[in-house]
């Protein structure tokens, strides 16, 4: 049980690196601040979400 946890908390906090990243590349590129702007609200969107998986495995562990 904690193995699979911790591999679903590792892949909601590497949803929001990666997105982060992405958004980090596409402004240092000089990309389309559209872009930027949309990837910084998904980022906020997945911080959220891992932020209540986190809360929610630490509630089931007890």
């Amino acid at each position: 049980m904690h193995a699979a946890t911790n591999v679903i908390a590792a892949l909601a906090v590497g949803a929001v690196a990666a997105v982060l990243l992405a958004g980090f590349v596409n402004m240092m590129r000089g990309g389309s601040p559209n872009l930027s702007q949309k990837l910084m609200r998904w980022r906020v969107g997945l911080q959220f979400f891992a932020i209540l998986v986190i809360i929610g495995i630490l509630w089931l562990r007890g």
